[in-house]
């Protein structure tokens, strides 16, 4: 065949001074022309990048769909206007969420020449929390809540009752079905959206009860006075929760602190306007030794904190160190309390309300209106001054728990400074029984915190030297849920881990020295593997949350069982996959022989209890090896709850742990075979 002549493209030629010739080559010439411009209008941008609205196309993400509509109902409400809302969980896998409030506008919009209802439901950025009439304050600022909903569900349904009629729209997909009609009569005002998430964006399509039950929770404490309902229809034994709390905050705090030792027993508790911003704060001490501070805007959880946070830090130190020097608690020659020491065991929740909030970043994590800051802490400062002066009692029982902290912060800071040294933290001097990996990258290297030398010196002939350090535990490290930093620093095991990970602890914490970004606790699947690993998540969640929340920490998961026939061996993770193993064997080994019930004979299966059991090559075939292994990140979605179960499990108070051990006994699987 004669070769194809290629069309030559035309370049113009420029000569630059010196005589060097230079070509220059349009853009069209690669193809990149306004053709290749890709606009995406209506609610078609949620569709094509839906984690970008909701977090992930998951279990978070699906549950956020009701978030956002109930968000929606929570604006009403703090705007004076709506007072009961209602939840369902349907049979058919939808949700509905319904509101008294003052219902979406129906009326057509002036720019959109749409009605108002399918203006706010079809299109992003649109709602009445952008001028200063519809809302004075609100969580919702984007206006693009209930319009990705629409977008991610398969069908929605609007129905809105307003001025005396009842109106309603369809869509599927975030597209209308018919205009906004009224359907019938009604004296009462609201709204209620119904919704089937879309199983084309989501991998999850299962609500979770508990999940839907911490949140509405938790909105019900932030929103005084407000009654949330939530109904669960899907099974034949229908479930349904009311949530309605009068104390706000104080309520909340109580609720927080049910399982600990308190300290005070009156919580702290102001609720006050002030140029404009609602101050909500309540706090209480307990005699545990990490504090828990929860912060809100607009309802909003601000995980990183923000003004309202400094505003509150330095209203309760202040004025602590006030009335413990005006009333002798602290004298002269004592040096005053700095925030660490008001803050040891300390549950508090700060919630602001602000006309215009300003989030630093889109996650809403962290809030930035600098004139917050002086609003809360003039008014906590001047409430918590009465509430010390009305309540003695109180107020000597928070200052010498205060002071309690001081000294022994003064004593943890020697012991550290003798324990930690700083060539240690350097990797000068790192515990001799740790087996180090050759990469220096963090980002490249990964730790196994190993129970036992037995697995230890598997772990260690098995692994790649390259990126995988091993360090070996021996025994059960100290619970740190009960104990002070200058005792933690007495336990051999605790000051290994520290000085291997290199971020020192305490204050002199610092992320930027960490060694490995992914830390894999490797236990024995027994009950003393298990105790092992909940004694490691204790340290990591009160010591290190920093290592959690950036998703460094996981856990390793060994197999269970090592089923092997002649020659041929297959490993299975649980007993489901057991019993697939099982089946895979009988179907596909043809001389396989079988006695009379159809059961392969000579199938050797093998119950793994410890880690030690598996030579170097199976542990790092089944566990190690990045190709083959199975491992859980450790998150923490519901720092509350997070919070409330090591406070049970690891905590002081045994009949909180007896009860919990009572109420799960029947769902215990392969305790200790």
């Amino acid at each position: 065949m004669p070769k194809k002549k290629l069309k030559k493209k035309k370049v113009k030629k420029t000569t630059k001074k010196g005589g060097k010739k230079s070509i220059k080559i349009s853009p069209k010439d690669f193809g990149y022309t306004a053709k290749e411009i890709t606009v995406l209008e209506g609610l078609t941008p949620v569709r094509k990048r839906p984690a970008m609205y909701i977090g992930s196309t998951s279990e978070t993400g699906l549950h956020h769909l009701i978030w956002e509509v109930v968000d929606n109902s929570i604006d009403e409400a703090m705007a004076g206007y709506c007072t009961k809302i209602k939840i369902t969980l349907r049979s058919d896998g939808m949700v509905k969420v319904e509101d008294n409030g003052r219902g979406i506008p129906v009326e057509k919009h002036k720019s959109t020449k749409k009605s108002a209802l399918e203006t706010v439901m079809t299109m992003l950025h649109a709602g009445g929390k952008f001028g200063s009439s519809g809302y004075k304050v609100s969580g919702g600022l984007h206006g693009v809540g209930v319009s990705v909903v629409n977008a991610l569900s398969e069908y929605t349904k609007a129905e809105v009752r307003r001025d005396g009629k009842v109106w309603v729209q369809e869509y599927k997909r975030g597209k209308p079905l018919k205009k906004v009609k009224a359907i019938g009569k009604t004296k009462e005002t609201g709204t209620s959206i119904t919704f089937q998430p879309d199983p084309k964006i989501f991998s999850v399509l299962e609500f979770k009860w508990e999940t839907i039950l911490n949140h509405l929770r938790q909105q019900a404490y932030l929103t005084k006075g407000i009654i949330i309902k939530i109904n669960d229809e899907r099974e034949k034994k229908k479930k349904s929760y009311t949530f309605h709390f009068e104390g706000g905050l104080a309520s909340y705090v109580r609720f927080l602190n049910y399982k600990k030792d308190k300290r005070q027993f009156l919580p702290f508790y102001v609720n006050k306007e002030k140029s404009g911003v609602q101050v909500e704060v309540a706090f209480q001490y307990t005699n545990d030794i990490q504090e828990n501070i929860f912060t809100f805007a607009n309802n909003i959880h601000t995980l990183e904190g923000g003004t309202h946070l400094a505003g509150f830090r330095r209203a309760l130190t202040r004025s602590l160190n006030k009335y413990a020097r005006d009333n002798e608690y602290l004298k002269e020659k004592d040096d005053n309390l700095i925030g660490d020491d008001t803050r040891e065991g300390l549950t508090a929740v700060v919630s602001v309300k602000v006309r215009e909030p300003q989030f630093e970043g889109q996650t809403k994590a962290k809030l930035g209106n600098a004139d917050v800051k002086p609003i809360v802490y003039s008014t906590v400062s001047e409430a918590l001054q009465i509430f010390l002066e009305e309540h003695p009692k109180e107020a000597e029982l928070i200052i010498g728990k205060c002071i309690l902290t001081s000294r022994a912060r003064q004593a943890a800071r020697t012991a550290r400074e003798t324990v930690l040294r700083k060539g240690a933290l350097e990797g000068l001097t790192l515990p001799g029984k740790l087996a180090d990996c050759s990469s220096r990258d963090p980002s490249q290297s990964e730790i196994y915190i190993v129970e036992g030398d037995s697995a230890g010196g598997s772990a260690k002939q098995g692994r790649d030297r390259e990126f995988q350090a091993i360090l070996p535990l021996r025994g059960k490290i100290l619970n740190v849920e009960k104990a002070r930093l200058d005792k933690m620093l007495q336990n051999n095991e605790i000051k290994s881990l520290i000085i291997a990970l290199g971020t020192n602890i305490g204050e002199q914490f610092d992320i930027s020295k960490l060694r490995y970004q992914r830390i894999i606790i490797m236990t024995d699947a027994d009950v003393d593997g298990a105790h092992i690993r909940t004694l490691l998540l204790t340290l990591f969640y009160r010591y290190f949350p920093e290592l959690v929340e950036k998703g460094y920490l996981y856990i390793a998961q060994p197999p269970l069982y090592q089923v092997q026939y002649g020659q041929k061996v297959e490993y299975a993770y649980n007993e489901k996959e057991l019993e697939e193993v099982k089946e895979k064997f009988s179907k596909n080994i043809k001389s396989v022989s079988k006695d009379e019930e159809g059961k392969v004979k000579g199938l050797s299966i093998q119950r793994y209890k410890g880690l030690g059991e598996m030579n170097p090559g199976q542990l790092w075939d089944t566990t190690m090896d990045p190709k083959n292994r199975v491992m859980k990140k450790v998150t923490v979605e519901d720092a509350a709850q997070a919070d409330e179960i090591f406070s049970t499990l690891m905590g002081s108070e045994v009949s909180f742990r007896k009860r919990f051990i009572h109420t799960h006994a029947k769902s215990v699987r392969n305790l200790d075979v």
